[in-house]
């Protein structure tokens, strides 16, 4: 595997791609994938003692905190996990405990090397797979030596039948036999190794806990099934691959990716943190500072039991957001505070920046809209004008209602397409200019309206 050794310019660079503005939070997230790399670097006795500078982000909603977390991850190729803190309780309570998010960021980084395994053996299960399928195509030829027609050798067989099979090859190949259809062995599960029982805090992980034990305890069946040669391919694939791979090594490979690389995003933890000072609020208080102690061990570094061994969480990176519009950064317990010793706080967006978020990105709203009116055969332009008219429109009813930032955007766009989306399968192929006046012909009458955008903005 490929070390990737951004530097925070690069990464920024590849953030700016995707994401418009918020400079503080890019360069926080870039200095620490970098301090990743420079750690590894390190003499190993020091390795260890060298910790990661766990980040908050402070903004309101659709800023941009859980896109940056995630480009972030996919830049570095890490496994990543974004979870809610609300969603968790308190030791003792019923609902969600703070482990399972280690034991889901190991099940997502065992997938992850699956993948990549099987994209190293996908050329030899192809192969193999192709071998079985020409054996399920021209049956027979296993059980017995081939016997030729009166006065033809043995030899004269197998040749005849080795030109057959490479025939069959070659229309394979081509596509010639794609209508046909094969009977093919379903359902059989791969060999596992003996029953490990995980303790398990939640009855989600206990329910699923005691599905894996009697999926390992019943007999693997075998169930015929019907399909046609390219769907019977690509299963005889997926079944090669599996025998080719090495499932110790993959989880011992995903144990430590885990361990060196992982990302938790943890979203909302402004929800769990009591304003102090004032009047208590009613609701969950009674388990938002016991959620926050339990979160303490796994964010400080800790071992986690998971069915693939033990994870410790010593270097994995947390990322904590929230809009902090009651509570503040200082409301958590001071033990967690100093486990995110970085604090970044984000812009809201005003109608420029909602104008470079339709024009600039690789995906925009814009280049999306386009490409899917296109299979439709309809060509939309919009010009400059009714961009910024959006964008305008946008930033209007965030300030005069609730400011969802960019979401704005797709709220927006999809009322002024609505018409068109629903009636381009009726039309002829045709090129509509979108301008400022029909922006303003679709859009007007919600936003002189407050009380209808309320329910549609």
């Amino acid at each position: 595997m490929i070390e990737k050794n951004f530097t925070p310019r690069e990464t920024v660079s590849e953030l700016d791609r995707f994401i418009i503005g918020q400079a503080k939070a890019k360069k926080a997230v870039a200095i620490a994938l970098r301090n990743r790399w420079r750690r590894r670097k390190v003499e190993p006795d020091l390795r260890d003692e060298i910790v990661p500078k766990n980040i908050i982000m402070i903004g309101s909603t659709g800023v941009g905190k859980t896109e940056i977390a995630r480009r972030l991850a996919k830049l570095a190729e890490a496994p990543f996990i974004k979870v809610e803190a609300s969603k968790f309780t308190e030791v003792g309570y019923v609902g969600k405990d703070v482990e399972s998010m280690i034991r889901e960021l190991t099940e997502i980084a065992v997938k992850m090397v699956r993948e990549e395994e099987s994209g190293l053996v996908k050329a030899r299960a192809r192969e193999q797979a192709e071998e079985r399928l020409l054996d399920l195509l021209l049956p027979g030829h296993e059980e017995k030596p081939p016997v030729g027609e009166p006065g033809q050798t043995q030899e004269e067989a197998g040749a005849r039948r080795h030109a057959t099979r490479e025939r069959l090859r070659g229309m394979l190949r081509k596509g010639a036999l794609d209508d046909r259809f094969v009977e093919i062995d379903g359902g059989q599960r791969a060999p596992r190794g003996p029953v490990e029982i995980v303790a398990a805090t939640s009855l989600e992980e206990m329910s699923s806990n005691l599905r894996d034990m009697f999926s390992n305890m019943m007999p693997s069946g075998r169930k015929r099934r019907k399909m046609k040669v390219p769907e019977a391919l690509e299963f005889l694939l997926t079944e090669e691959a599996a025998k080719l791979i090495d499932m110790d090594a993959v989880i011992k490979q995903a144990v430590e990716k885990v361990e060196q690389n992982g990302i938790v995003f943890l979203d909302e933890i402004d929800k769990i943190a009591s304003p102090r000072g004032g009047e208590r609020s009613f609701g969950p208080d009674v388990s938002r500072e016991g959620v926050q102690r339990d979160i303490l061990p796994i964010v400080e570094g800790s071992t986690v039991v998971t069915k693939y061994g033990v994870v410790r969480t010593d270097h994995v990176l947390f990322i904590a957001s929230g809009a902090f519009h009651v509570s503040k950064p200082s409301d958590l317990i001071p033990e967690l505070q100093g486990r995110f010793p970085i604090r970044v706080e984000l812009d809201s967006l005003n109608k420029e920046d909602f104008f470079r978020i339709l024009t600039e990105p690789d995906n925009s709203l814009v280049k999306q809209y386009k490409a899917m009116m296109k299979t439709e055969g309809i060509d939309i332009d919009f010009d400059e004008d009714s961009l910024r008219e959006v964008s305008e429109i946008a930033a209007l009813v965030n300030s005069q209602l609730e400011d969802i930032g960019a979401r704005r955007l797709h709220t927006v766009m999809e009322k002024l397409l609505e018409e068109l989306s629903f009636t381009a399968p009726d039309r002829t192929p045709e090129k509509v200019k979108i301008d400022r006046k029909y922006v303003r012909d679709h859009l007007s009458d919600i936003v002189k309206d407050r009380d209808l955008s309320r329910y549609i903005l």
